[in-house]
């Protein structure tokens, strides 16, 4: 397996645009998730992890979504999401490794999953658990979308199945809906899991 741990390895994806499972665009069930939120939620501190070129991220913001953190291992995203956002708040772009952040209380209230889970290495499936669970408010929220297929290979994105994602997940929240998504963008149709749980207490 090439060091999908390694920030290296995913700047050198975005230097030579070798990011095929990129969509170009918001990913439609996200999409809608966020178009529903009240208006009351817009000030809720939200993090979007290995964000990469950071759709959603965006359309938060075009949204007025105004406590948006976007983590990322590779710069060179980061750095193309603030030339397209120029009036994004820079302390809440974050180049870091997402399993070595810390915080000094738990300040999130959701997060957003957008293909991140599917590029780190899947021996590290349960410590993203753990991790997504200690960076989360009492409560808090994980929604987005994990892949409901096998890619057959030894390189992102890693795919998975609904049945090891429950008992993964099961061990630090309660799910509420892991079932497939309806309204996926084509290229994904019937491959997508739509998720919302939220952290035992």
């Amino acid at each position: 397996m090439e060091n999908v741990s390694q920030a290296e390895f995913w700047q050198q994806r975005y230097e030579k645009d070798s990011i095929g499972w990129d969509m170009g665009e918001v990913s439609p069930p996200l999409k809608a998730y966020i178009d529903q939120l009240p208006e009351s939620a817009k000030d809720q501190a939200i993090l979007v992890a290995g964000a990469g070129n950071a759709y959603e991220v965006g359309y938060l913001h075009e949204r007025g979504f105004t406590n948006v953190t976007l983590v990322d291992f590779a710069l060179a995203p980061i750095k193309a999401f603030a030339e397209r956002y120029p009036d994004f708040p820079a302390e809440h772009l974050l180049c870091a490794d997402f399993f070595n952040l810390s915080f000094e209380q738990r300040q999130f209230d959701w997060v957003l999953e957008q293909t991140f889970f599917c590029a780190i290495d899947p021996s590290r499936r349960d410590e993203y658990v753990q991790q997504m669970a200690a960076l989360l408010k009492p409560n808090g929220k994980l929604v987005g979308l994990l892949f409901d297929k096998d890619f057959g290979r030894d390189e992102p994105p890693f795919g998975g199945t609904k049945e090891e994602y429950q008992q993964r997940f099961e061990t630090h929240f309660e799910i509420e809906i892991m079932e497939p998504s309806r309204n996926s963008h084509p290229a994904r149709q019937g491959s997508e899991l739509f998720i919302q749980m939220h952290v035992k207490t």
